[in-house]
């Protein structure tokens, strides 16, 4: 058992990042101090120490350097740089994976004085934001703290120069006054709610879910990186006058079938787009920058005719060069009248085969089970009802927790939150994926809400005629002026006036037609 035991706490150091927690577990503590629990592992340490030269006095300092993995988020290098001779410290931390394949931004609305304690990490080319109060900080060195101390930190930097600015420039010392007092009560939770925001070119920032969240109140969002934004990242070129080599592409239609007098084995012959009929069935492929690295890729295209609903484009992006890949769902057709909500009734596993299309518009619910993915996180997905949910289980998961590779290349679905998560929190996650893996075995009955301010989503009825479902139910509802104004509805011109000018043309509802495959009740066609 002794060996066993020993052989367990080598694997553990076998990978240099993982949880603290993880790491001491190896080690066994002797007068105090932390030692390897066999002469095998003597050349273990948790902290790396480096003489440095220190440039404030120019002596020799020392760097330590940890190693380690973050829960929710991934591997990091802590640094820390102290000097005996000057007293001069610092420390630092920079991201140990790689640059990820698209930027990303969170989002989270401050409502209780609990979520101060909520982790950040901003790396050294993330910004991040205070709206409310209009404060930006620049990329600059990475830092691990939380809402608190990083709300102290602008504090800080803004009360530096209070003294010199009231006694030369009295008005622009009251106004930055005015700023201060109200930073420092949000950092002490007196003056709620705000949202903060952090956004990385380079998708290695995070802000730290809450356990709980209420609608918009935490959001994540994923974009592909601009060519300035790939130049600053040292992944390629900024756009110049010069038309670069490799990026300056025509976009052009390559239809992947056989066209007359020339057989199936010859080379397609680049088509301009609009010379090229999309029918359905049939793989279609177009040249386009990487989002990744800015290399030529292919983008894959399909059309196809969904029974009962419309026609849906499906693309896929492969990069041959840092193999980027990403696939997104897109609807076709004119904007209508109506959003539309619909209800699926989940009861026998013959239900988790339905085909389900949720567009990169639609906000998914599951009130049983306590899911709410917000619009845009996960994009556009035509997928099956257990797959969808899968995917949102595993990405949450993956998130959350500190999920190992077993023997047979699987996931060890054990739920470890690591050293920094508290113990009611990491119950509260337990207890919401265990009641998610439920609802994917098809264990409870649930219902699964779609809701698609532009009706672009879908739910499979499994009747003969496709449209007199009882499980799917499904209703439409107005939207909002502010939902519009966000989806640019509001900013559409497509009508000439009389005068020459484009003017806005008024949605026209949808009435009669082909089933929508929603269920009874269903007034308009998607």
């Amino acid at each position: 058992m002794a060996d066993n035991d020993r052989g367990d706490s080598r694997e553990l150091h076998e990978s240099p990042f993982a949880t603290l927690a993880r790491q001491v577990a190896g080690l066994r503590v002797e007068n105090g101090d932390a030692a390897p629990q066999s002469e095998a592992e003597n050349d273990t340490r948790l902290v790396e120490i480096i003489d440095s030269l220190c440039m404030s006095c120019e002596e020799t300092g020392e760097t330590r350097m940890l190693l380690t993995k973050i829960p929710y988020f991934r591997e990091i290098i802590l640094t820390s740089f102290s000097c005996s001779q000057c007293g001069a410290s610092n420390t630092d931390i920079q991201s140990a994976g790689q640059i990820q394949e698209r930027g990303a931004k969170y989002s989270l609305k401050v409502t209780e004085p609990d979520h101060l304690e909520r982790q950040i990490v901003k790396s050294d080319t993330a910004v991040f934001r205070l709206e409310e109060l209009d404060i930006e900080m620049p990329p600059g060195h990475g830092q691990l703290t939380n809402i608190e101390g990083i709300l102290l930190e602008i504090l800080k930097d803004l009360e530096s120069g209070q003294r010199n600015r009231k006694k030369e420039d009295p008005d622009v010392w009251e106004k930055v006054d005015v700023v201060v007092q109200s930073l420092l009560k949000r950092s002490m939770g007196q003056e709620l709610p705000f949202t903060i925001t952090i956004d990385d070119p380079s998708g290695n920032s995070w802000i730290e879910p809450p356990s709980k969240t209420t609608n918009s109140q935490y959001q994540k969002s994923e974009y592909p990186r601009t060519a300035e934004q790939n130049a600053s990242l040292g992944l390629g070129q900024a756009t110049s006058t010069e038309p670069p080599p490799s990026n300056g592409i025509t976009p052009h239609v390559i239809p992947a079938i056989s066209t007359s007098g020339r057989s199936a084995g010859d080379d397609p012959i680049p088509t301009p787009l609009e010379d090229v009929d999309i029918l359905a069935g049939h793989n279609y492929s177009l040249e386009t920058p990487c989002p990744g690295c800015t290399h030529p890729a292919h983008l894959n295209l399909q059309l196809l005719n969904i029974p009962h609903f419309k026609e849906v484009i499906v693309s896929a992006v492969m990069c041959t060069h840092c193999n980027y890949r990403s696939s997104d769902v897109k609807t076709g057709g004119a904007v209508p009248s109506h959003g539309k909500r619909i209800f699926l009734d989940v009861r026998s596993p013959r239900d988790l085969g339905r085909d389900i299309l949720k567009s990169e518009t639609c906000r998914v619910h599951i009130p049983q089970v306590g899911v709410e993915v917000q619009p845009g996180t996960m994009g556009g997905r035509f997928t099956t009802v257990e797959g969808l949910l899968t995917h949102i289980r595993d990405d949450l998961r993956g998130t959350v927790f500190d999920v190992d590779e077993d023997d047979d290349g699987g996931q060890q679905m054990q739920y470890r939150g690591g050293d920094s998560m508290p113990d009611a929190a990491k119950q509260t996650w337990v207890s919401f994926f265990k009641k998610l893996d439920a609802a994917i075995a098809c264990e409870m009955h649930y219902t699964i809400e779609l809701d698609d301010p532009l009706a672009n989503s879908y739910v499979q009825s499994l009747t003969p005629d496709g449209v007199n479902d009882e499980q799917v139910r499904a209703e439409e509802f107005a939207r909002s002026e502010s939902c519009e104004e966000e989806l640019g509805i509001s900013d559409m011109r497509t009508k000439m006036g009389a005068d020459g000018e484009y003017v806005r043309e008024e949605v026209q509802e949808e009435r009669g037609g082909k089933g929508s495959g929603e269920g009874r009740g269903n007034p308009a066609e998607a």
